[in-house]
């Protein structure tokens, strides 16, 4: 049963990220202009293009704030991933049975660390 409901997560992260795939694209892209636009503003050297520069970098955040709707494709990225690494995991710890001996209990807690 838990496997079959971390498939349906999985689908439907999978649908998620899909559909969210353009806007995660653009708003890469926007934030890669915005670098560049950035970069730009502190090498420029008069007024004048400092403020041109300001107003392109202005109308590119604009364009990254409609597409803020590409986190929901990034958690959805990360859910896969969370399925992808949990998905052999037993949910049943084994238990472990105590012994009174100290040098038991010590070589068993070092066999965890060792690992």
């Amino acid at each position: 049963m838990r496997h079959f409901l971390m498939f349906l997560a999985g689908l439907t992260a999978l649908i998620i990220l899909v559909v969210n795939l353009g806007p995660m694209v653009l708003l890469g892209v926007s934030v890669w202009l915005l670098y560049l636009v950035f970069k730009r503003f502190i090498k420029a050297h008069s007024t004048l293009s400092k403020i041109g520069w300001v107003i392109v970098g202005l109308i590119i955040l604009s364009i990254g704030i409609s597409n803020i709707y590409a986190v929901i494709g990034l958690a959805a990225a990360f859910v896969l991933y969370w399925i992808y690494k949990n998905w052999n995991k037993d949910t049943i710890e084994p238990t472990v049975e105590m012994n009174n001996d100290p040098f038991t209990n010590f070589e068993r807690e070092w066999g965890h660390f060792t690992k």
